[in-house]
């Protein structure tokens, strides 16, 4: 039988990512530099709290999320039916493009950054245009000349692979002059409870109905092997995604384990963050001290680092001494002299650095 598929499915190329699964080595004990998750893993709390939940195994979850999405209207005080939950943020990038995107739509996407957006784009046969930049407050006039009318534009804040943080005012005029040119706005702040919370757009949400914000609980929260994330946005905009995602798209122990995570946050985020400043301030110094490595300025919890040798042998070389890292070469607009490494707790990243200056 000779099969018919979308010729944008056949074209589809996924996107590289880093993590433990991302490389094919038989050692055990590996610390993952590659994935930015937070210094301190999940709440124990979460932990404790997630054995007493086994009875959901057997059971189907609600497809509504409807518990979720309550706790999410406590923490962001955002209304329960403007927010949509997905099996990871990824998912609801998917999906978003889906709902919104086709091939008359011009994309606007600032590079390097994460790459499921040109990825979820494209599969929706797109044009997608692109703005080179290591550092988006640096050239925001030029970026806002150039937004598409009609379109969507996609910003990661605080940037991944680069850690830059847009200010919230900066931000402001990106939607600003979107909204008047009536292209939507798609804004990833996954990494932004682990820099400067200050800088999210989330209260603009009532002044533009074409802003759309993208949030994880895998990085900030620890909890990367159980996907969930949300999206906010107009209830119109939520109503469509919500309408769109598979039944019982988010397992019933990820919902439980996305609300337990929300009620510790308080105390675990500032714990975090602290840490991280700490642990930051010591990686850049150090790696910066070993000739032929370059740290970039970062906002968030993980360094972008210029290499003196090619990426993919570096991490190589580190990965015998039980390090993986994060090669970059697979990012648009970055080439294979950088690195991306995340910042972890005090002990594993002696070891780290231990582990470059010997390279």
């Amino acid at each position: 039988m000779k099969l018919k598929a979308n010729p944008r499915v056949i074209e589809h190329k996924p996107s590289s990512h880093g993590g433990l699964y991302s490389i094919k080595s038989k050692k055990t004990g590996i610390i993952d530099y590659s994935s930015n998750i937070n210094p301190l893993g999940c709440h124990p709390g979460v932990k404790k709290f997630l054995k007493k939940q086994m009875k959901l195994l057997s059971i189907y979850p609600d497809s509504a999320s409807k518990e979720l999405r309550k706790n999410l209207h406590w923490y962001t005080k955002v209304p329960e039916d403007q927010i949509v939950v997905g099996n990871g943020a990824t998912e609801i990038i998917y999906n978003f493009c889906k709902a919104f995107l086709n091939k008359k739509t011009p994309v606007f996407i600032p590079i390097p950054t994460f790459s499921e957006y040109e990825v979820a784009t494209k599969l929706q046969n797109c044009k997608v245009s692109y703005f080179k930049t290591m550092n988006l407050n640096s050239n925001i006039d030029s970026f806002l000349k150039k937004i598409p009318k009609k379109g969507c534009i996609f910003v990661c804040n605080p940037n991944n692979p680069t850690g830059v943080l847009i200010s919230r005012k900066k931000m402001q005029k990106i939607i600003q002059t979107s909204k008047k040119r009536s292209t939507l706005v798609f804004v990833d702040e996954c990494f932004i409870e682990l820099s400067d919370q200050k800088q999210s757009v989330i209260k603009d949400l009532k002044k533009y109905d074409n802003l759309f914000i993208l949030r994880s609980l895998t990085k900030s929260f620890g909890l990367a092997g159980i996907r969930i994330g949300y999206g906010i946005g107009n209830k119109k905009l939520i109503t469509i995604l919500n309408n769109i995602k598979i039944p019982w798209n988010v397992s019933g122990i990820a919902q439980k384990a996305a609300s337990a995570a929300l009620c510790y946050h308080h105390n675990y985020l500032d714990k975090s963050s602290k840490i991280i400043y700490k642990e930051k301030k010591i990686l850049r110094k150090y790696i910066s001290k070993i000739n032929g490595f370059t740290c970039y300025d970062t906002d968030t919890n993980f360094i972008l680092i210029k290499t003196k040798m090619k990426s993919n042998i570096l991490q190589k070389k580190l990965l015998e001494k039980k390090i993986l890292i994060r090669d970059c070469n697979s990012f648009r607009g970055l080439n294979n002299y950088h690195i991306r490494i995340a910042v972890k707790a005090s002990k594993e990243n002696k070891k780290f650095i231990k582990a470059l200056e010997a390279v």
